[in-house]
């Protein structure tokens, strides 16, 4: 009978299952936001090297 009373208290315990929850709704949240920063990247690039090149071109002048 305590065998039984013992299975009846794992099944409706329910911290593991928040804990799982959790986990998986992170893992899911990281793996998106690599996804997005690998789409992105190669446009950033792309607007990176233009402004270097136009600010490679310019002078700055001060005048005190």
């Amino acid at each position: 009978m305590k065998f039984f009373k013992l299975a009846k208290t794992f099944r409706n315990d329910e911290d593991g299952a928040v804990t799982v929850d959790w986990v998986v709704l992170t893992a899911a949240i990281v793996g998106l936001g690599i996804a997005v920063l690998t789409s992105v990247r190669g446009a950033t690039k792309t607007v990176t090297d233009s402004v270097a090149s136009e600010l490679n071109g310019t002078k700055v002048v001060t005048t005190f």
